[in-house]
């Protein structure tokens, strides 16, 4: 499966911001899907994970309350929608998919190109 991410920006601190994740191939409904964000010099870590049925989800303590992670199966589309945002999640952001799911990388076996996204105070 191919991911292709976008919606990423320059937006001012308290702005929202809606990633999207297009799945190509093989449909997105076989995988567990999250978006991760990586720091230079940082792993890569789980900003939200949503499990085939979008039953199931995580979020990052960073992450609750302020944002959304949902999925279209029907469009195999990954949505993140970020409200209040912060300088501090100034990021690239990764959706992924894969077979295990969970928060982290490991669970994953399909990565996107990255979306930056930018937080100005």
């Amino acid at each position: 499966v191919q991911l292709q991410a976008s919606g990423g920006g320059l937006v001012q601190a308290g702005g929202s911001l809606r990633l999207s994740c297009a799945a190509s191939g093989r449909t997105s409904s076989s995988y567990y899907m999250g978006w991760f964000r990586q720091r230079p010099g940082k792993e890569r870590e789980a900003v939200a994970a949503v499990t085939i049925s979008g039953t199931s989800i995580y979020y990052a303590d960073s992450a609750k309350g302020r944002f959304t992670i949902s999925r279209d199966n029907a469009k195999n589309t990954l949505y993140l929608q970020m409200n209040n945002l912060k300088p501090e999640d100034t990021d690239v952001y990764y959706c992924a998919a894969g077979y295990g799911g969970g928060r982290y990388a490991s669970g994953y076996e399909y990565w996107g190109q990255g979306t930056l996204v930018t937080v100005s105070s």
